[in-house]
Formats: C-alpha cells, structure tokens, sequence
C-alpha cells in the first residue's frame, strides 16, 4: 500500500503561481501512474495530468496545458505540480494519486488552493 501527503497550497493573487508537493511512503517500488486532480466547490474530481516511470506527461485537462507542468523525483518519492499563471477558476482542493498496474488508485488527503481576484 501507498501513502501520499500533499502539502504546499495556499492563497496566491490572480496570475501568482504555486508549488505542490505530494511525497509518496510504503509501497512505493513498482509501477505507478502518477497524476493531480482537483475538486472545485460544487463540482466533480477532474483528473488534470499525469506522468509515468519514463517521464512522459500525459494531461487530462487542455485548460492548464502550458501553466501548469508535472514532475518525478523518484530519489525522494516525490510528486510535484508547478503551477504558474493562476486564475480564480483554478481555485479548487488539489489531490495527488497514484494508480498502480493493477488499477488500484491512491489518493493524498488533498490541499487548498484559493486564487484572488
């Protein structure tokens, strides 16, 4: 079994950007897709993009293609979401997940991200 903690979100101004982080423990060896999800208030999970073992990004959600970039760092277990140019609408709780080659899916707890206008 897998673990992730997500931490780094946070209130940011309009066009202000964020780093979050997502640090994998237990299971960890084996193959994973790893990706971030958000959920808006009143909205359902959407899956934004994802990357796998051969660093190859897959995104889920056009609207961040360009703003916002997936990253592995596989000696430390640790997921990260640059995300830059940040809009009101990308306010939402942002989750990481991990799926492994058998379908179970991994979640974190989740964390706030707010973006003022």
């Amino acid at each position: 079994e897998v673990q992730l903690q997500a931490s780094g979100g946070g209130l940011v101004k309009s066009g202000g950007s964020l780093r979050l982080s997502c640090v994998a423990t237990g299971r960890t060896t084996g193959t994973y897709t790893v990706s971030w999800f958000r959920q808006a208030p009143g909205k359902e999970r959407e899956g934004l993009l994802c990357i796998n073992r051969e660093d190859v990004t897959t995104y889920y959600e056009d609207s961040v293609k360009g703003w916002f970039t997936i990253s592995l760092d596989n000696s430390k277990n640790t997921l990260y979401l640059q995300m830059n140019g940040l809009k009101p609408e990308d306010t939402a709780v942002y989750y990481c997940n991990a799926r492994d080659t058998t379908g179970i899916n991994y979640w974190g707890q989740g964390t706030q991200v707010t973006v003022s206008s």
